[in-house]
């Protein structure tokens, strides 16, 4: 697949171009430049990002970072099953524990919530950071919402991060799932308190937590184009009934 000039490669993590020196230079270089346009295309463009991840796992299949990029553009396009290899081969090579909450959430895509479940008791959790922990938090909540068990989702749910003022990378996610599960379960007026406190910790705009909020009370947004559209008709007179003769 093509690489753009301006990719030269070191625009990777300095860990990864460490995994990578096990390897010829040459071939370093050209698995650093798929692994950039994996990360540069996961978001936009998640099939051309699994292309780009399938050819450098064909150059350096032996590189758990090259496993872990192959992972991660699997799951962006719901391949849980090749995920769930992924991730598992890097977690092998490395015995890092960091993909554990993605890895119960391939569980989940898979149609197994149970074994998501499973993992949420693992002590493999313990190991993970506080990030991390919530993460499988918000995966086991997941887990119980697929299982139709909506109570045990809020209860899940609810832990220190989710009561605690300070804003965290995380803290906008955990306080929109929250929202969400009490929306399902027909308690929306604690529901939109909880929208709005996404929306107050959302400083990236990574939820539509203030869409939700607002369809909650019932706003409704008119474009702005067909408004002023409109608002030129009203002027000119065009379209006038009135104006007929």
């Amino acid at each position: 697949m093509p690489i753009p000039e301006d990719v030269t490669g070191d625009e990777i993590d300095k860990d990864v171009r460490q995994e990578l020196q096990s390897l010829p230079k040459t071939l370093a270089d050209d698995v650093a430049k798929n692994l950039v346009m994996v990360a540069r295309l996961i978001d936009e463009d998640p099939e051309r990002a699994y292309g780009y991840s399938k050819v450098a796992l064909r150059l350096a299949s032996r590189v758990a970072a090259v496993r872990e990029a192959a992972g991660f553009a699997a799951y962006a396009n719901q391949k849980y099953g090749e995920a769930l290899a992924e991730f598992r081969a890097a977690r092998r090579m490395t015995g890092n524990v960091d993909l554990w909450p993605v890895m119960a959430d391939c569980e989940r895509g898979l149609g197994r919530p149970e074994k998501a479940l499973d993992m949420a008791g693992a002590p493999e959790v313990h190991k993970l950071d506080k990030a991390g922990q919530v993460e499988m938090r918000l995966v086991a909540a997941g887990a119980r919402r697929d299982m139709g068990q909506l109570d045990a989702a809020i209860v899940t749910l609810q832990s220190p991060e989710l009561a605690s003022s300070s804003v965290q990378s995380w803290t906008a996610r955990l306080r929109y799932a929250y929202a969400d599960a009490l929306l399902a379960a027909g308690r929306e007026r604690e529901a939109r308190e909880w929208f709005a406190k996404a929306v107050e910790a959302d400083r990236d705009g990574s939820t539509d937590a203030s869409d939700r909020l607002a369809e909650l009370d019932g706003v409704e947004f008119v474009d702005a184009l067909d408004e002023s559209e409109s608002e030129l008709s009203d002027e000119t007179g065009e379209g006038r009934d009135d104006d007929k003769h």
